[in-house]
């Protein structure tokens, strides 16, 4: 097979262990998985009286622009339907900036550590890449500007930043759109952007009204509970989002997902718990790293990077065998670091205790 010589580097994505995979090799009949960034809180009840109530017609395509969601959405944000671009989940959006925006001879311009998918699907397109290392966990966008190029195309900001978690001030954005050239595509990736609590945090959507180069990334996979569902969307002016829906497949989105979006959109309730519960366990880490005197970066996410005594794999594998899935740093670019979703109170009571134990065992920072 005449492969791209671009893959021969390169590694298939690597899911985190399963539950039911932990269960077998540990012999454990307990398991919280903390490692995936998912809502612990579940989904809206009025998700789940709609899907007992409401069956789908199997044998009929979905309709392929999303019309109700679309319009929901649309009056959510206070934007036109045509500046609204669905993606199976906001990955596939990625997938299509890229495709749409980068090849050989194009240039791209991201963080490291970040999310993995835009070095990723910028590699399948041959594209250039220059990653800025983070400074002090957040994007260093002087440097990212003196990186820009004439071959520049996109550039990607995850805000709040995974797997740091941490927010960039709003002002250090807008200053920094301001300086990019009009013909480069700035995305501004926030798929944990209803966790936010900072208040003095702006809406970025509200930036389109005097930029017309950038594009906001939405999904419903983390606040709203259906990461099963596979559903992103993306915001941006219509002469973006044009171009890009000319990359996207056709009935991208399923009519299920579609369906039972259109009914959590419009739960503001459970967002609103779901945002004041995970921020209340969240501080619950802060005070626990404190205290052990463990370093943390400032989450504005439903996860913590939480610095750890030792090789992270090693805190990581003995977690696991207390029955708690989280992320080593590791296999992040944050070494000597753990990923851990933000879990209910009584998950993070476990977790907290098997923590203790292994700092017990491996020798905490505490004074």
């Amino acid at each position: 097979m005449k492969w791209k010589t671009a893959l021969e580097e390169m590694k298939p994505y690597k899911p985190g262990r399963s539950i039911e995979d932990v269960k077998r090799t540990y012999g454990l009949t307990h398991i919280v998985k903390l490692a995936s960034n998912e809502n612990p809180y579940g989904t809206s009840q009025e998700v789940l009286d709609y899907l007992d109530q409401n069956p789908l017609q199997y044998e009929i395509y979905p309709d392929g622009h999303s019309s109700r969601l679309r319009k929901k959405l649309a009056e959510k944000h206070g934007v036109s339907e045509e500046s609204i671009l669905f993606g199976n989940g906001s990955d596939e959006i990625i997938t299509i900036i890229c495709r749409a925006l980068l090849d050989e001879g194009k240039h791209t311009i991201m963080a490291t550590p970040t999310f993995p998918q835009y070095a990723h699907n910028a590699k399948i397109e041959g594209a250039a890449i220059t990653e800025i290392p983070l400074k002090d966990g957040l994007h260093d966008l002087d440097a990212f500007l003196k990186a820009i190029t004439k071959d520049t195309t996109v550039i990607w900001i995850c805000n709040p930043n995974n797997p740091t978690g941490t927010l960039m001030p709003v002002g250090e954005i807008v200053d920094f759109l301001h300086h990019v050239p009009e013909d480069v595509l700035v995305v501004l990736d926030e798929a944990y952007f209803e966790y936010i609590t900072d208040d003095q945090h702006v809406d970025s959507i509200s930036l389109l009204e005097q930029l017309n180069n950038i594009i906001v990334l939405r999904t419903f996979s983390k606040a709203y509970g259906l990461a099963s569902m596979r559903l992103g969307y993306g915001i941006a002016h219509p002469a973006v989002v044009t171009p890009l829906n000319k990359v996207r497949n056709p009935f991208n989105n399923n009519s299920l997902a579609v369906a039972v979006a259109e009914v959590a959109v419009q739960d503001k309730e459970f967002i609103e718990k779901c945002r004041s519960l995970n921020d209340q366990q969240r501080m619950r880490f802060k005070q626990f790293a404190a205290h052990h005197g463990l370093h943390m970066f400032d989450s504005q996410t439903n996860f913590v990077l939480i610095q750890v005594p030792s090789d992270a794999d090693e805190a990581s594998e003995f977690l696991l065998q207390q029955g708690y899935i989280v992320r080593s740093g590791n296999a992040l670019g944050t070494p000597g670091y753990i990923r851990v979703t933000v879990g209910t109170e009584q998950q993070n009571d476990g977790f907290f205790t098997a923590f203790d134990k292994f700092l017990q065992q491996g020798g905490s920072h505490e004074e």
